[in-house]
């Protein structure tokens, strides 16, 4: 092993290089861990594009092959062979550049406009048509899910600290309201903990108060539509 210094204004950066036997080991900027690609700066950019590559590359294959775009044909294929792609581990790098998830909706907005008899429809129309919602729509469904299933309780040691109820006197809320944190960072607003929280207080109540996950999911669907 061998190692080398250099100098960046005031920094000193020590780098090391290693070997197997003869052969030099190369360094990489990124690490994949669990399929997730994550730079040296846990930024996950890469990871975004390369979700929408595959995506895009599959959805040129479905034009190539498939000639129908029934929606019976075109969502199916949709679903199975795409969405896993912008949807794995999207808790996880889901929540970080506004730019990498307008990337990712585009995507989407390709599927729906292969759709014949929706053409005369905005993508917000055609989404409606369909019972679909928007990727940010479909993102914030998952987190909504998850803090339900904290505060019930579902995940106790896990979950306990993770949320505040918040104290106030208000008559207008949904009566499980959540305390909101004040960060310098703005990162820290992208944590899920956080980012959660200004959209379950705006939830109505008989969301939050649903007896089981299958009641919020049947309540959720329809408030989401005033959320974002």
């Amino acid at each position: 092993m061998s190692s080398a210094k250099g100098n960046q204004g005031n920094n000193v950066v020590l780098k090391h290089n290693y070997r197997q036997g003869r052969e030099w080991i190369e360094s990489s900027p990124e690490e994949k861990d669990l399929g997730v690609l994550v730079d040296e700066k846990l930024n996950m950019s890469w990871q975004r594009v390369l979700a929408a590559q595959k995506a895009n590359h599959i959805l040129h294959c479905i034009r190539r092959s498939v000639t129908s775009r029934s929606r019976e044909v075109i969502l199916p294929l949709y679903s199975t062979l795409m969405r896993p792609h912008l949807e794995y581990c999207i808790q996880l790098w889901g929540a970080q550049c506004k730019k990498d998830m307008v990337l990712l909706e585009r995507v989407q907005r390709r599927v729906m406009k292969m759709l014949r008899g929706l053409e005369h429809l905005s993508y917000e129309d055609r989404l409606r048509e369909l019972g679909l919602f928007s990727l940010e729509k479909s993102r914030l469904q998952g987190d909504l899910r998850a803090a339900f299933q904290y505060l019930k309780g579902a995940y106790r040691k896990a979950g306990e600290g993770l949320f505040t109820r918040a104290n106030s006197d208000r008559t207008r809320g949904n009566g499980l309201e959540l305390k909101e944190g004040r960060f310098r960072l703005d990162t820290r607003k992208k944590f899920f903990p956080v980012r959660v929280v200004r959209h379950w207080n705006r939830l109505p109540r008989e969301v939050v108060d649903a007896l089981s996950m299958e009641v919020l999911k049947a309540r959720l669907d329809g408030a989401l539509v005033n959320l974002v």
